[in-house]
């Protein structure tokens, strides 16, 4: 029998190493994602986060040269097993990058496609499942009178949003987003910061921000990076007034990155 703390680690990584030839990017990883919390990446740049977020979904093997050690545990399963379906993975285990980029195709089929990648065919299910991609991420009524037209002529709020109702329509259990705020205006970020808290409900969310405001607001924990490594990780509030370890307190305070 397990026990409650356990069903609620959704990501737990052990030990993880990550290299890019010679170049140990990430070091010794330990820590836990946990169910139906924003977890925020903070740190300067080049300490690691966009690569770690991109371990989640095995993104990185994309990239020539990389290995990794360690066990990065999803669901109690070794993602870096070979035994590893990758595409069943990356369904659960939705992203979005830090631009906006939809296909050149319509809104509609835009949301459609990862479904139809998945072997949705019915009409009346990807109808269904369209609609309610675009309902969770606030854009339906903005759109439900022209999802036949092109994406591109949404503006960048609006392609934001498309892109994570594009995520969501496979209808993952995570959603890791790589600084999705960081290419919009004011107000586009503030709507999507609110469609976060409203989206932790159903998913686990994971966001790399270079923002510290936006992590203060919108996460439950906070996680900060250095140089590859793991500084500390706690409840965000915690981080932000009594962080425990004075490198932490000097980035926040902006002494550094």
């Amino acid at each position: 029998m397990t026990t409650a703390v356990k069903t609620n680690e959704v990501f737990q990584m052990k030990d993880l190493n990550l290299w890019y030839g010679d170049n140990h990017a990430l070091k010794n990883l330990n820590f836990s994602i946990y169910k139906n919390e924003v977890t925020a990446i903070i740190g300067p740049s080049g300490c690691g986060k966009s690569t770690y977020i991109k371990t989640l979904n095995l993104m990185i093997n994309m990239v020539p040269g990389v290995r990794m050690s360690g066990e990065i545990n999803y669901q109690d399963k070794n993602i870096l097993s070979s035994k590893l379906d990758l595409v069943e993975l990356r369904k659960n285990v939705g992203m979005v990058f830090q631009k906006g980029n939809p296909f050149p195709q319509s809104i509609y089929d835009n949301v459609a496609y990862g479904p139809r990648i998945h072997g949705i065919k019915n009409k009346k299910k990807l109808d269904e499942l369209v609609e309610k991609s675009l309902k969770d991420v606030a854009l339906w009524e903005e759109v439900k009178d022209r999802l036949q037209t092109s994406a591109m002529g949404l503006s960048g709020g609006q392609q934001q949003r498309l892109c994570i109702a594009r995520a969501l329509a496979t209808t993952p259990n995570v959603l890791l987003m790589d600084e999705p705020t960081s290419a919009l205006d004011p107000i586009s970020t503030l709507k999507i910061e609110e469609l976060v808290l409203e989206l932790k409900k159903k998913y686990t969310i994971v966001m790399v921000t270079h923002n510290m405001q936006q992590a203060a607001r919108v996460s439950d924990k906070t996680a900060f990076f250095l140089m590859g490594e793991l500084v500390e990780i706690n409840e965000t509030d915690i981080i932000f007034s009594k962080p425990t370890d004075q490198r932490t307190e000097d980035y926040i305070s902006g002494r550094f990155g």
